[in-house]
Order: C-alpha cells, then sequence, then structure tokens
C-alpha cells in the first residue's frame, strides 16, 4: 500500500479542497489503500465507488473459480456497506499454454461461474477486457452511484465498540492442504494431525465460503449502525485490521481475542511450520469476511441476525479500545474451529 502512496496528488489529504465530500476533516488518512475509491461527481449529492481486482486461479473447479473471483470483487462495495452494484466489468488473462481444447472448456466456466455470481448479485457484467498472457488471470471492476446514505465511511469506531468478522479465516491453508495431497514432502509435515478426508472437506468450506457474497453483511451494517468495516482478503486479518484502525477519525485501537478458523486449518498451519502465520492474522485469504466495528450493544443481535437470514454464523473477535490507531493480536488468541462439530453430510 505504500506504493500507491505515489497516487496521491500534492496536497491532497483530509484538509484539502477535495476532502469535503469524505467528511473527514479530523480523519489521518482515508482513500488511497482502502477498500474503495469515491469520487464526488458534477450531479449534486451523487458519488461514484469503484474498486477493481484480479488474481491467479487458486482452485480447480474453473466455475466456483469464475464465483470466487466476482465475490471478491464485489466485496469491497460490501464492506463500505454499499448493496446495489451498478456496473461490472470482467478482466480477463487467457494463458497461453492452454491447447484450444482446454481453453474452449476452462474459459466459459469461469465466465459463467463470474456472470451467476453476479447475477446473484443483483448486478450484470457490461464489459470487461481479455488478453492473452502466460498464466490465467481473473478480476473485475465493480461500480456503484450512490447517495450518501447508501454507504458508510470505514473511519468512526469509537472506544467501546467491538469487532465483529462475518467468515472464518483460513482459506489459504486449505487450498495449500488440498495441493498438498500430492506432494509427499509436503503431505508427510501434516498428516499426523489431518486425513485426506479432512482436508478435501476443508477445501470445500473454503471454495463456498470464497464464493459466498458478503451481501448481507453488508445491509445489516446499516441496520445495526456499522461504525467501519473491511474486507480480510490478501493482507490477512492483522493487515487489513492494522489498515482500519490506522484510518479512523479517533484515537484509537483494535485488539482482537478470538480468531474463527476453518475446521483442522489451525492444526494444519502448525504442523507446517507456522508458515502461514494463521493465528498471528497474517495468513493471506481471498474473498474473506467482513470485519466491522459495530455498537456494544448491537454487535449480539447482528451475529443472530446473519444467522437467521443466512444460516451463516458471525463471531465478536475484539474490542475498540483507546489507543494510537493501531491493531494487534493477542499473544494466545481462542481459536474458534468452524464448525466446531463435523456433522455427516452437512459442510458446515
Amino acid at each position: 500500500m505504500k506504493l500507491l502512496e505515489g497516487l496521491k496528488r500534492d496536497g491532497e489529504g483530509p484538509d484539502s479542497e477535495q476532502s469535503h465530500f469524505l467528511h473527514v476533516s479530523q480523519s489521518p488518512s482515508l482513500g488511497i489503500g482502502m477498500d474503495c475509491s469515491v469520487t464526488p461527481l458534477r450531479h449534486g449529492g451523487l458519488s461514484l465507488v469503484q474498486t477493481t481486482d484480479f488474481f491467479y486461479p487458486l482452485v480447480d473447479d474453473p466455475y466456483m473459480m469464475g464465483k470466487i473471483a466476482c465475490a471478491n470483487v464485489l466485496s469491497d462495495l460490501y464492506a463500505m456497506g454499499i448493496l446495489e452494484c451498478d456496473n461490472m466489468l470482467m478482466l480477463l488473462g487467457i494463458s497461453t499454454k492452454l491447447t484450444e481444447k482446454e481453453r474452449d472448456v476452462v474459459i466459459p466456466l469461469m465466465i459463467e461461474g463470474f456472470r451467476d455470481a453476479a447475477q446473484e448479485a443483483n448486478t450484470t457484467v457490461n464489459g470487461g477486457q481479455t488478453v492473452l498472457n502466460p498464466w490465467i488471470t481473473i478480476g473485475g471492476v465493480a461500480t456503484a452511484v450512490c447517495q450518501q446514505n447508501e454507504f458508510i465511511f470505514p473511519d468512526n469506531a469509537v472506544p467501546g465498540d467491538v469487532l465483529v468478522m462475518t467468515k472464518p479465516i483460513g482459506t489459504q491453508v486449505a487450498v495449500n492442504a488440498y495441493q498438498w495431497l500430492d506432494h509427499p514432502d509436503k503431505w508427510n509435515k501434516i498428516k499426523p494431525v489431518v486425513t485426506p478426508d479432512d482436508v478435501r472437506k476443508a477445501y470445500q468450506r473454503a471454495m463456498n465460503s470464497m464464493a459466498r457474497l458478503n451481501r448481507t453483511a453488508a445491509r445489516l451494517m446499516h441496520k445495526y449502525n456499522a461504525h467501519a468495516a473491511t474486507d480480510i482478503t490478501g493482507f490477512g486479518l492483522l493487515g487489513h485490521a492494522k489498515n482500519l484502525a490506522k484510518s479512523q477519525k479517533a484515537d484509537v485501537s483494535f485488539i482482537i481475542h478470538n480468531i474463527p478458523v476453518i475446521a483442522k486449518m489451525a492444526a494444519v498451519s502448525k504442523a507446517s511450520g507456522n508458515i502461514f502465520g494463521l493465528l498471528q492474522g497474517h495468513s493471506a485469504e481471498t474473498s474473506g469476511g467482513l470485519l466491522i466495528a459495530l455498537p456494544r450493544e448491537q454487535a449480539a443481535a447482528y451475529c443472530k441476525d446473519i444467522l437467521q437470514q443466512e444460516g451463516y454464523h458471525a463471531w465478536i473477535i475484539g474490542i475498540v479500545e483507546k489507543g494510537d490507531r493501531v491493531a494487534r493480536i493477542i499473544d494466545k488468541p481462542r481459536c474458534i474451529e468452524v464448525p466446531q462439530k463435523d456433522t455427516e453430510g452437512e459442510l458446515w
């Protein structure tokens, strides 16, 4: 994110001429490095909110990869409480290493998955860019035109708030463990703590989680008066928590005590030599959940409501206290296995 600082114009910041629409006169920083760009339009009261992302495939199902890529792009809008995306573009890199037969099977499935996730989000894909590339890449652009009451700026956390997370982490660990089934040198390190069936189920859970939209979570942010939020993706839980804490107007810090993790993946991470840094919050996620600062008195109701509406849990994982805009995970956080009990025939 430090590299992106170079995009800022001289004099741009909380006291600049352009900052009035952001309502961040006391905020240390907002814009570069956050989930979305927000641009005031010439037409009064409207803002253009945009985000973009792309990455390499991380699962072996092309259709699910398309869904995950779309959900990942939309998640940045949802992190700002935006429920309606007005348009999406798809960015697609087609590998020159694919045979014609492989291309004609894999690429249409990826496009179909991306389109279906967009349809689930009540939006459409109306363009994009396709290039030939040494590697497959997929991503997109999400755009919304909003009135100011349609989005929640991520800078209003106050001491006494609590932190809620809407998906478990561990997707990177699950995807890697699944790949290690075909690499005996790596599998031998983790097989004392997990079975092949455990890994396959964790992989299915990871795909399911990554493909699930954060739209309901975003809708409930308005109902329960969320003060700030971000989505957990490539910088990991701690990286995104730090970025969110740094952007607050008030002098606050985030303290994380509990970490929901896809079942068995904490043990896999430890057995692998802690190369992922999972419980330290360093493990990269893809299309992760929202991390939300909520009023303490509203948080339990938020978690109950999302469970009733979606059938998926959310968790209170930490607190907001007076501080110097940093975030940390305590030395021995409580690891919450998700699900806590494995049920035959059920994914979660």
